[in-house]
């Protein structure tokens, strides 16, 4: 059995935060690549992705989008519930 594939119904520009929830479900796009801090759905781990290159799709399902430890840019939340 593959994976399911979720294609995103809303795409939102990301003001990373430390305390405004950035609520995302089908993941994040990092336009211009470095570190991306998230909190995961569950508000308990938070993660840094290290290096993540331009143009990348991270699968994730965030609670926030950190300001710390977050020094990519031109990052897209995508959900698929509209």
């Amino acid at each position: 059995m593959g994976a399911e594939i979720f294609f995103p119904r809303d795409v939102i520009a990301v003001t990373p935060s430390d305390t405004v929830s950035n609520i995302y479900n089908a993941g994040l796009y990092v336009g211009v690549g470095g570190d991306v801090a998230v909190l995961l759905r569950d508000n308990s781990v938070s993660v840094v992705y290290k290096n993540v290159p331009n143009g990348s799709f991270l699968p994730v399902h965030t609670s926030k989008v950190l300001s710390t430890g977050t020094t990519a840019t031109n990052i897209l939340g995508m959900n698929h519930e509209g």
